[in-house]
């Protein structure tokens, strides 16, 4: 069974930056066909789609980020970072990493981490 586990700070200034990595197991992130995707919900909002990126390494990016964000990986580790810069307290919620089903561009998943809750306040 895929499992997947956010890890990074809980708690960001405004306009420093956030990283959270996110680490597979049971599955290869690297597998074709598969992408893996940056889930978030603010609080009393609705999910919302960041990214995600594809077995071959390529990204896609939400256009309300204003390009504020960026994807990586490490195959070699199993994991996948998301970048957010210039974080506002509007970028405070529960992050989540997922692997995706259905469009790339979408909330769907199959594997889902458990979440990290992501405070921006100074």
């Amino acid at each position: 069974q895929v499992q997947l586990q956010e890890s990074g700070p809980g708690l960001v200034k405004p306009s420093q930056s956030l990283s959270l990595t996110c680490t597979v197991s049971g599955g290869s992130i690297a597998a074709t066909l598969k992408y893996w995707k940056w889930i978030r919900q603010p609080p009393g909002k609705g999910l919302e789609w960041m990214g995600a990126i594809t077995a071959s390494g390529t990204t896609f990016y939400s256009p309300s980020l204003k390009s504020r964000a960026s994807i990586s990986r490490d195959t070699s580790k199993n994991q996948f970072t998301l970048q957010l810069s210039s974080v506002t307290p509007e970028d405070t919620a529960v992050y989540y990493c997922a692997r995706g089903t259905g469009g790339i561009v979408s909330t769907d998943y199959d594997y889902r981490g458990q979440g990290t809750q992501v405070t921006v306040s100074s």
